[in-house]
């Protein structure tokens, strides 16, 4: 039987429309040392992004594609719970990855990704 992975990351739905809020949980089970844990988005065939609009319940505005989080910064070190939002308008539906990566020392240890969609 295999162990639980080191780090996963879920979201509340699979389909996403614009200006909808998506969110996101990662778990994270990696008994190693660690400095932080980024999560990256990317849209397939667009420049466009989501931003993170709640990081842990508190309101942030972070309009990058890769958000670092530091441990120091973790009130729970097993779990982080964020909120993003697109202003991508899809021509059909697109699809999206999500990445969530654990950092020590400049090296990832771990990572997971998740795979959605945006629809119209």
């Amino acid at each position: 039987m295999m162990g639980e992975k080191d780090i996963v990351i879920n979201f509340d739905k699979e389909e996403v429309k614009s200006n909808e809020e998506l969110n996101g949980v990662i778990k994270i089970n990696y008994q190693g040392r660690f400095d932080s844990v980024v999560i990256n988005s990317q849209i397939d065939n667009t420049s466009e992004i989501f931003n993170f609009v709640k990081l842990n319940e508190k309101k942030i505005n972070y309009s990058y594609a890769r958000m670092p989080i530091l441990k120091q910064d973790m009130q729970n070190q097993n779990e982080i719970k964020f909120t993003a939002i697109t202003k991508h308008v899809p021509q059909g539906n697109s699809k999206v990855k999500f990445r969530a990566t654990i950092i020590q020392e400049h090296k990832e240890v771990a990572d997971d990704v998740a795979f959605l969609k945006i629809v119209l």
